[in-house]
């Protein structure tokens, strides 16, 4: 018996009542719908009853007739009616099976879980336009990314052996490919962003979702853009700059997942090269203002199986190469490699210092400052780019940021060792 205590018992009910009248105070807002807050409390109020009924009596049948009750209750009364289309309500005969199965895992001492479920079912609910309009705006290209990165994630993760192999132990095939999945799962929110958004959307959000998605090739697709351009010039600089920030924010984010004892050490590194940059990226944003819009970009789709294989086998060689560069050279065989991985990718070399780092290879200092290495080989990269793709008039308003970037990174990265 999971409830016991009077008090638990009351706790657990009234909860329930609770969950019903969250999901119902949303329904009574559609006239159409044949249950509002009341039913709705009612419904969970009787999952919880029919939870405690079938445990007293040792049998499920009770919880199961309990729902079949609610469920066709809902549904006769939309069948009733004879302005009722064939297939109008079922979005609430479905909330009121799920409600009554939250109003029962109160009982079953699951109440956390229910009200957190409770609070997704209403969202799902209340955003129905939005989803829906998100749905209508996919691509064929875009069903197939979140296809793949389901086969990604939930067919390929969970089948893969979870055990070192190779030089130092360093391949462990189950988190070389949970990397896989982390960096193909931020990207893809990105990419999405961007296919939904386009070229439409203003270059704040823009310069933030191709940061996502890739920060090289936005920094190249804009910096084509803008070539020949004057018109375009301020507001492909601030693109860039501002996907070159989310870089920061990026690696930040993949440590506190990866490596989070490893934050306190590199967090304070990479908010100086935020605030040191930010002020310049906020003056190219002004002056951007008034300039016409950039056509929507084609990027590459983060969760092509090609591309998956293709990080998750650079993130293999550049963890073995760390270690054993780091074993034979120390910590200058390590910085040497992230500089020459930083001139392609940032992704690869800063997750395999977070492993090395995590698994006691190398010490905090050293997985930061090889971070900080790699971060501005890649911004000596981008700022190459903007000069040769987009021309010196480019160059030279990215230079300043690129500029501030890298010497705070490097000033914080020598203070804080």
């Amino acid at each position: 018996m999971a409830v016991t205590e009077p008090r638990v018992v009351f706790l657990a009910f009234l909860t329930s009542v609770a969950i019903g009248l969250l999901v119902g105070l949303e329904r009574e807002r559609h006239p159409e719908s044949k249950a509002g807050v009341r039913t709705f409390a009612l419904i969970s109020l009787a999952g919880a009853l029919c939870a405690m009924l079938g445990e007293k009596a040792g049998s499920a049948w009770v919880l199961v007739a309990g729902m079949l009750a609610c469920a066709g209750g809902v549904l006769s009364a939309y069948r009733s009616d004879g302005n009722a289309s064939w297939d109008s309500g079922t979005t609430t005969v479905v909330a009121a099976v799920v409600t009554y199965g939250l109003g029962a895992a109160t009982w079953f001492g699951s109440a956390d879980l229910a009200v957190a479920l409770a609070i997704v079912v209403t969202v799902l609910l209340h955003f129905k336009a939005q989803i829906e309009g998100f749905s209508v705006r996919l691509t064929a290209k875009d069903l197939a990314s979140l296809l793949q990165f389901a086969v990604l994630s939930l067919v390929i993760l969970p089948v893969v052996p979870n055990e070192g192999f190779g030089p130092y132990g360093a391949l462990n095939p189950y988190h070389l490919w949970l990397m896989v999945v982390l960096i193909s799962a931020v990207s893809l929110a990105g990419y999405l962003a961007f296919r939904l958004a386009g070229g439409r959307a203003p270059a704040v959000l823009l310069g933030a979702m191709g940061g996502l998605v890739s920060s090289t090739a936005t920094t190249l697709v804009y910096a084509r853009g803008a070539k020949g351009r004057p018109e375009l010039l301020n507001t492909a600089a601030t693109v860039i700059l501002l996907a070159n920030l989310v870089v920061l924010v990026r690696i930040a984010v993949l440590t506190a997942v990866v490596a989070p004892s490893l934050l306190s050490r590199l967090a304070p590194v990479l908010a100086a090269g935020l605030v040191a940059t930010l002020p310049v990226a906020w003056v190219t944003w002004k002056r951007h203002q008034g300039e016409a819009g950039f056509a929507s970009p084609d990027l590459t789709n983060p969760t092509d199986l090609k591309v998956a294989l293709g990080f998750g086998i650079a993130y293999a060689a550049i963890l073995v190469a760390g270690a054993w560069l780091h074993d034979v050279a120390g910590a200058r065989g390590l910085y040497g490699l992230a500089f020459a991985s930083g001139l392609t990718d940032v992704d690869a070399i800063s997750l395999s210092a977070m492993r090395l780092f995590g698994d006691a290879s190398i010490p905090a200092a050293t997985a930061a400052t090889a971070i900080v290495v790699a971060i501005v080989s890649n911004v000596l990269v981008k700022a190459g780019i903007a000069f040769v793709a987009g021309g010196a008039a480019l160059g030279r308003r990215c230079l300043a940021g690129f500029a501030a970037m890298a010497g705070a990174l490097v000033a914080a990265a020598l203070l804080v060792r």
